[in-house]
């Protein structure tokens, strides 16, 4: 089996944002020359989350909108007696770290509206780190 490793870096400039990195994974399975296997997406941060879902305008916004109603800002959080991010924390630890992607025939096996996206939940922030791992033949 061969391995591929890379890690991206993204700079945020909202409190809550989806960010497409679609294109970076898709070159990195290509860069990494395996056919055939699986891409794991994982981030570094615990207030942020790997998600995959259709990158219309108005369902991105609803999406962070309803990040909002869920996790709202300001309750009265018992991590918020140290740092003022529960709902970010809670929020990234509902969603999730990670997507693991199949690889075939040299391409990630999204379905035709699909993208992958990097949500950020505690920005804005300089220096995201999400790893892409690609395991395969």
């Amino acid at each position: 089996m061969n391995t591929s490793f890379r890690e991206i870096q993204i700079n945020t400039t909202k409190r809550r944002e989806l960010i497409d990195v679609t294109q970076e994974l898709l070159m990195a399975v290509q860069e990494s020359g395996i056919k055939n296997g699986i891409c794991v997406v994982y981030s570094l941060h615990s207030t942020s989350a790997i998600i995959i879902n259709e990158p219309e305008r108005g369902l991105m916004e609803d999406l962070l909108t309803k990040v909002e109603e869920d996790f709202p800002r300001g309750r009265d959080w018992l991590h918020n007696r140290i740092d003022d991010n529960a709902d970010s924390h809670l929020a990234g630890a509902f969603m999730g770290p990670s997507m693991v992607i199949p690889v075939r025939d040299g391409s990630l096996c999204l379905g035709t509206w699909q993208s992958v996206f990097f949500l950020e939940l505690d920005g804005p922030r300089i220096g995201r780190r999400v790893v892409i791992e690609i395991l395969g033949e």
